[in-house]
């Protein structure tokens, strides 16, 4: 006995559903065996398995495509016959073929669209400068391997009326993995305590099988020999997966061909972000370089670095006890660190990036909408996958009810039945998100514990005299607790997606579209606390809820609040975000390299035996990791937590759109190689959208304007600048001379309370502090001056004024730019009207043959009949 033979479906359709349970599954859960698969038509020619290619994707007779393949491993049969079907002797393979009548017929249930006619529309017009862009296109072939068709449904009984050149090569290799997986999702195979058990993803969970996947079509380092087709694995590598190709389009069609419609759109998405970020990083970039340039001309940091100005300011201390009073200037180059994210260009890129997150919105429903014509996707309704019982849900279920759109009865699952589960689900969300708030606390007090030893560390060790010029004990706590913080938040993110899997599933959502929803919200509501909620406590709490010296806000009565650099806490907010955004993003591309190259590595390694074995094309796929069906979400969730970091706290790091640019475009081939090298074939499936993902993206541009105009307001010190230029500053010729000292409140030192007060004493009798509050001296003294509510009031004027400036734009932006552009309306219409013609033409031309021959068929009948008249007449 060798491989387990093919799997034949019948030509029958009312014969499909009893040969699937019969020959696909068995009756009792039993992995196939070579009697099982019997069902053949005609015997298989004799075969010599040591001229079969180990890229062959064919049965013996060379004819028959494998569209599928499951494997399920037998330790208890050890004869020699069995080893030949693998390297390890253990695993066994299953190996199914689809023939014609089979996929006419799920072709029609799908409703998969198929060519009927080559187009004469004329392709889109190109812009007048396109011929520059030729270094960064693909060759015609690569880009478009396939001419442009009109299309429509198919339908067997008009097949006819399709371009069927050849049947073998007529529904590509994706939709054919669709068709056969869609048959084995469905497929009964026996019947449990009353209930039918059916689907092979239950024969999965049950380990009756290991794995079901479809090949890929050859290797990816060589093209594939005759008779097997064009390897468009190979040709994806080289064009697409290799990182040399960096600055080059993606073959999208072939993706959508090889991959199917869903994991191509994805890429049409992240490509299409991609290159909307170059034109942010630009502008992010040059406001980047104008801080840079602008530096030394900054009154503020040469205030600070003066040693005759800052070095005669001593400010307070910023413990109790152990902290000692410190002057300004050894915050110099802070101060100057700090200008380079905190300058006038700060307001300009908050504004343009609340309307770059517009254009970047609407140009994508075009280019959505775009796509969906080119790939077939107009009058495309909803997956059917996706919209169909998932079988877990109904194997649950014990209820029916009429469904009120088909008519007929369905498994139903009272609400009663499922709220259990749902008040445990949004209790462990509610939960982890507070261990997330508890972490980011925990953290603080960190921060607020470590600072001392930092700072009496520094000041006691002579050898680091030079070190704290650069290296304060703020920005050392800071940089150290927003490490820990990106560590935390990997391992909680880690422990997260396991729970959060498990949890959706036990909810027991009726379709696969519910279940993808579900486990969406409690992904991104739990990644969103736990990637910002860092960042929102630096950008809007810390250093806000200070108090003064002498009465200070303690956490907790024993922690004192943290204060802001007197730079301001932008640098900090920079910093926090540099580290959590560009960690995540380094840690995420060599987890999509690494893992799956290591984990496959290991499986070769002990699946091959230094056996003369075949070790064929199913093998080589079965060592290969699995892409899984929630592979997509996690690409999809990466890139949306990226937008977020990009699009919510922009103003405070202009570089953030650059080195998304620069992530992404290693992203696009990294996920591109994976895809093509380390991971199984996907099951092809249609997605006309990025779904679910593009509310959540709006949503996070509705956000993003609010907090970059809380962020310039509240967090940068352009505004408190701005209101001394005009209103409080004394000197005509250099306007903003002397702000730091206007900035600064003056403390008396002999009202410290004693618990709080350095040890030793000094001979200056006042410190200083950030804040705008009268002098010891003033009959209200501490009590907030007159400037504190002129710079409260000017904040808060600003960002009113932002918001509705920005939404004002995106609301005119919104309504000016078509979701469908005019030339793709235009396109629809045509092929609408010529599809629709030509369908009356065959049928047409169909009723006229029809009538014909009933005509001559008549003729015939009525000449038969004179004849017999005739003899009768004769013979009388």
């Amino acid at each position: 006995m060798g491989d387990p033979d093919v799997l034949e479906m019948v030509q029958e359709e009312e014969r499909i559903s009893n040969i699937e349970t019969e020959y696909i599954f068995g009756m009792n859960e039993q992995p196939l065996s070579s009697r099982e698969t019997s069902f053949l038509i005609g015997e298989e020619p004799v075969f010599k398995k040591d001229e079969q290619s180990k890229d062959s994707i064919f049965f013996r007779d060379g004819i028959r495509q494998i569209d599928f393949v499951l494997s399920y491993v037998d330790d208890m049969k050890k004869e020699a016959d069995f080893k030949a079907n693998s390297e390890d002797g253990r695993t066994y393979f299953v190996k199914i073929h689809a023939p014609w009548e089979v996929l006419v017929t799920y072709a029609e249930v799908l409703g998969i669209k198929m060519p009927i006619q080559e187009s004469d529309i004329p392709p889109a017009e190109t812009f007048p400068f396109s011929y520059m862009l030729g270094p960064l296109k693909l060759p015609k072939n690569v880009r478009h391997p396939r001419p442009e068709y009109f299309t429509a449904q198919f339908t067997r009984h008009r097949q006819e009326l399709f371009l069927i050149e050849d049947e073998s090569s007529f529904f590509p290799s994706s939709s054919r993995n669709r068709i056969v997986y869609y048959i084995l999702s469905r497929c009964p195979f026996g019947v449990e305590d009353g209930k039918k058990k059916f689907g092979i993803e239950r024969l999965l969970t049950s380990n009756t099988y290991s794995s079901a996947y479809p090949l890929h079509d050859g290797q990816y380092w060589k093209p594939s020999e005759p008779p097997n087709p064009v390897n468009e694995r190979y040709v994806l590598c080289q064009n697409w997966a290799r990182f040399s190709y960096f600055y080059k389009e993606q073959p999208l069609d072939l993706v959508r061909n090889y991959f199917g419609e869903k994991i191509a759109m994805y890429f049409v998405f992240l490509g299409f972000y991609t290159e909307m970020l170059s034109f942010a990083a630009i502008v992010g970039l040059a406001c980047f370089i104008y801080g840079l340039l602008s530096m030394d001309g900054n009154s503020s940091s040469t205030e600070i670095c003066d040693p005759m100005i800052g070095g005669q300011i001593i400010m307070c201390p910023l413990c109790d006890l152990v902290c000692d009073y410190w002057r300004l200037n050894t915050t110099c180059l802070a101060s100057k660190i700090s200008y380079l994210f905190d300058n006038e260009s700060t307001v300009f890129f908050a504004i343009f990036m609340g309307i770059w997150v517009t254009l970047f919105l609407e140009f994508w429903k075009q280019r959505q909408a775009r796509m969906e014509y080119e790939w077939d996707l107009v009058d495309f309704e909803e997956e059917q996958q996706q919209l169909q019982l998932r079988p877990e849900f109904e194997a649950m279920c014990k209820h029916r009810k009429m469904n009120a759109v088909t008519k007929e009865m369905e498994p139903y699952m009272p609400l009663c039945s499922r709220l259990p589960w749902y008040f445990l689900s949004g209790a462990t969300v509610t939960l982890w998100m507070a261990l997330v708030i508890a972490c980011m606390v925990a953290v603080i007090v960190y921060r607020l514990s470590v600072f001392a030893t930092f700072a009496s560390f520094m000041e006691s060790e002579a050898s680091l005299k030079h070190v704290k010029s650069f290296l304060t004990p703020q920005i050392t706590t800071s940089l150290t607790g927003s490490c820990l913080n990106f560590i935390i938040i990997l391992i909680l993110n880690f422990f997260y997606e396991k729970i959060s899997a498990w949890i959706t599933k036990m909810e027991i959502p009726r379709t696969y579209q519910e279940y993808e929803s579900s486990l969406t919200l409690k992904m991104f509501l739990f990644q969103f606390v736990n990637f910002y909620s860092s960042c929102f406590y630096v950008a809007f709490f810390k250093g806000k809820f200070v108090g003064y010296p002498g009465k200070y806000t303690y956490i907790f009565n024993v922690w004192r609040s943290e204060e802001c650099d007197p730079g301001g806490c932008l640098i900090e907010l920079t910093t926090q975000l540099t580290i959590i955004m560009t960690g995540k993003q380094i840690f995420g591309n060599i987890k999509e390299a690494i893992y799956p190259m290591v984990l496959n590595w290991w499986r070769r390694r002990k699946a091959r035996t230094n056996s003369e074995k075949l070790y064929s094309r199913w093998e080589q796929d079965h060592d290969l990791e699995t892409f899984g069906s929630l592979g997509l979400f996690y690409e999809y969730l990466e890139t949306v937590i990226q937008f977020g970091f990009v699009t919510l706290f922009v103003a405070s790091f202009p570089l953030a759109p650059l080195l998304a640019l620069l992530n992404n475009i290693i992203e696009i081939r990294v996920d591109a190689w994976k895809l093509t090298t380390q991971y199984r074939r996907p099951v092809a499936a249609k997605a006309h959208s990025i779904g679910v993902w593009q509310d959540i993206l709006y949503g996070m541009t509705v956000l993003s304007v609010a907090t970059n105009a809380f962020i310039v307001a509240f967090t940068s010190d352009i505004i408190p600048r701005l209101v001394y230029y005009y209103a409080y500053s004394k000197d005509a010729t250099e306007p903003m001379k002397g702000y730091v000292n206007d900035s600064l409140s003056t403390f008396l030192i002999a009202d410290f309370p004693n618990h709080t007060a350095p040890w030793e004493k000094r001979d200056f009798t006042t410190c200083r502090y950030r804040d705008y509050r009268y002098p010891p001296d003033h009959e209200q003294k501490y009590f907030h001056n007159m400037q504190y509510w002129h710079v409260l009031a000017a904040k808060m004027t600003f960002i009113i004024v932002m918001e509705h400036v920005v939404f004002l734009v995106k609301f005119l932006l919104a309504w000016m730019i078509p979701d469908v552009p005019k030339d793709v309306l235009d396109r629809i219409k045509r092929e609408k009207l010529m599809t629709i013609k030509i369908l009356h033409d065959f049928e047409l031309n169909k009723l006229k043959e029809n009538l014909r021959i009933n005509s001559s068929e008549l003729a015939k009948q009525v000449i038969i009949q004179e004849n017999k008249v005739q003899l009768a007449k004769s013979a009388v």
